[in-house]
């Protein structure tokens, strides 16, 4: 799946300008020559450098990234929101009333205007229906089916299809530099798990995201925990830094998102006393994904842009920065 080479060298305790960055000789082959990938192999090689009054101890290179927007695409809705209704879809034999209800009916007719119009009580409505109301095994493999069938509506492609080559050469390049590298989105944790793993090669106890209450059972000697239809954490915005603080227990040194519901978790990152690198990405390539940012209806990216400009956070700007979007690109390129 990654482009970096999979073997960690180790590093030397020469000085510096003799000194090997783990996996930096081949690291981010998809990202063009610049400024936005040097800062990047800047940052590993100085916190990771003993000699360097930068360096940061292993336990504490914790690196955060988004999930929606910034290691797989996002448009034209959330892709567990087309899962959501998928499941509505399929669910609806079982409920013939939900043809005159809302926002059901909106669903099954694919009047996403509709739909729209039921607001954010109508689609946490949809939600629940769809994510509650079953065990966790259950669940885990109604999302695991999904995912190895269903197809992006206009790609047409499978959408673990849909991650973003250069993040994930992003995330090896951390992790052979002994990085702690979480997801942190809000995305349902337990949507991204079963499969996060195997298309990301970040394991699944790395992953932090929005939760829904569930209870255990022992269930006549058969323990299941069961989900209720009640929301425990939203991950987005300032739920972002206390899903760190709950899950993980350290200040990032490295964060990484794309739109305003990340800022947050940017500027929790840059509150930590040791050096910290905090990167959006900017969806700018309407040719190869989507161009958006300050008023889309996704993924807006206004107040974050910015804070970034004025702070000199790094930008990501996909169009320039990236010789491919996804991996199955890779064939088209030298």
């Amino acid at each position: 799946m990654f482009s970096c080479s999979s073997e960690t060298e180790k590093i030397s305790d020469e000085p510096t300008n003799s000194r090997e960055i783990a996996g930096a000789g081949t690291a981010l082959p998809s990202w063009n020559e610049g400024s936005t990938k040097q800062a990047i192999l800047d940052f590993v090689e100085d916190v990771t450098n003993p000699q360097s009054a930068n360096y940061i101890e292993p336990k504490d290179r914790i690196a955060t990234f988004d999930n929606d927007g910034t290691l797989w695409s996002e448009q034209p809705v959330y892709f567990q929101f087309f899962f959501a209704i998928d499941r509505i879809k399929a669910m609806a034999t079982d409920h013939p009333e939900w043809k005159d209800q809302q926002p059901y009916k909106a669903i099954l007719e694919n009047d996403m205007p509709a739909l729209m119009e039921q607001g954010m009580a109508g689609l946490l409505k949809v939600v629940m229906t769809t994510h509650a109301g079953m065990t966790t095994d259950e669940f885990e493999k109604i999302v695991s089916d999904w995912v190895a069938t269903a197809k992006h509506p206009t790609k047409n492609r499978p959408y673990t299809d849909l991650i973003y080559q250069p993040m994930l050469e992003l995330v090896k390049y951390l992790q052979q530099n002994d990085f702690k590298v979480f997801i942190v989105s809000g995305g349902g944790i337990d949507f991204m798990r079963p499969w996060a793993e195997d298309v990301y090669g970040i394991p699944k106890d790395r992953i932090v995201g929005s939760s829904i209450k569930t209870e255990y059972d022992y269930n006549d000697g058969q323990p299941i925990i069961k989900r209720l239809p009640e929301i425990d954490l939203i991950d987005d915005k300032e739920g972002k830094p206390i899903g760190i603080h709950r899950y993980i227990g350290r200040k990032p040194v490295f964060a990484a998102g794309n739109s305003d519901g990340d800022l947050q978790m940017l500027r929790w990152t840059a509150a930590n006393s040791a050096k910290s690198f905090k990167l959006f990405v900017h969806h700018t390539d309407e040719a190869r994904e989507w161009a958006y940012d300050r008023d889309s209806h996704i993924g807006a990216f206004d107040k974050g842009w910015d804070e970034a400009k004025e702070k000199g956070w790094t930008l990501v700007d996909m169009k320039e920065d990236w010789k491919v979007i996804y991996p199955y690109e890779l064939d088209s390129v030298d």
